[in-house]
């Protein structure tokens, strides 16, 4: 099975069906907020870092993003990513975020 704008589909479809329809961003997040402290505890079960991502991919959906539209997201915003300035890891406090370097331009 491949991530992709069917299976996006299909989740949208059975998130309203399970859930219900509408927003829900509060749900949403209060729930990935649930999941970040499973993450936390147990950082190698794959299946917790799986939650957040089908939850990530709820938010979007659920704010009327339809999936080819964050798929497209996604992958500018690696391209982005991949095109900015980054300090150096060796140099970062690994329990920081690392952050690009800012400059002059706004940059998101």
């Amino acid at each position: 099975m491949a991530i992709d704008a069917a299976h996006l589909t299909h989740q949208r479809e059975w998130s309203r069906t399970t859930f219900g329809p509408g927003s829900r961003i509060e749900g949403v997040l209060d729930h990935i907020t649930k999941e970040i402290a499973e993450v936390r505890a147990t950082p190698g079960d794959i299946t917790e870092w799986a939650d957040l991502a089908i939850l990530t991919f709820d938010g979007a959906l659920r704010q009327g993003f339809e999936p080819e539209q964050i798929i497209a997201a996604i992958k500018a915003k690696q391209s982005k990513n991949e095109g900015r300035t980054w300090p150096d890891w060796r140099t970062a406090d690994p329990d920081k975020a690392i952050e690009h370097v800012r400059n002059t331009r706004s940059q998101a």
